[in-house]
């Protein structure tokens, strides 16, 4: 009985800690119009979208969106404090204490990703103008029919 009261104290400051109760990590959904193209993050994740990566909460990053036949396209990826998190962060005020704070702050676990879904709207390449061929040359029309009969 007296471990488990040692252990429910020892426990009680990370109660109110965003990052037991968010965690380290975020999932950000990457999705693209057409689906199908390459996704490529600063942090070395690569998909097919739609996917949906698992990234750290702290971090900050790019996608670069590549599909053949469409220009390439650059998403920035931020993060900013979450309303939750917030208030998980507030919670060490009462519970978790300095302790709680700084695990927060290093641990990312207030933030979240914006934007998330991350969307690309990808436009078409434009192709190079042909080459006009020049039609041979054909003959006056009007002499091609036959003349009239008086």
């Amino acid at each position: 009985m007296r471990t488990l009261l040692i252990l429910a104290l020892a426990a009680a400051p990370m109660a109110g800690c965003a990052t037991v109760t968010r965690g380290t990590t975020n999932q950000v959904q990457v999705q693209s119009e057409p689906p199908g193209a390459q996704a490529r993050t600063s942090l070395n994740h690569v998909c097919t979208t739609p996917c949906t990566l698992q990234v750290p909460r702290r971090a900050e990053f790019s996608v670069v969106f590549s599909k053949p036949g469409y220009q390439d396209q650059t998403i920035d990826v931020k993060t900013q404090i979450a309303g939750n998190g917030a208030a998980g962060f507030a919670g060490n005020v009462l519970v978790g204490g300095v302790v709680g704070m700084g695990v927060d702050a290093y641990t990312g676990a207030t933030l979240e990703h914006v934007p998330n879904p991350v969307r690309a709207q990808l436009a078409p390449v434009a192709r190079p103008p042909e080459a006009r061929r020049e039609r041979p040359r054909r003959g006056n029309r009007r002499s091609r029919r036959a003349a009239p009969s008086s």
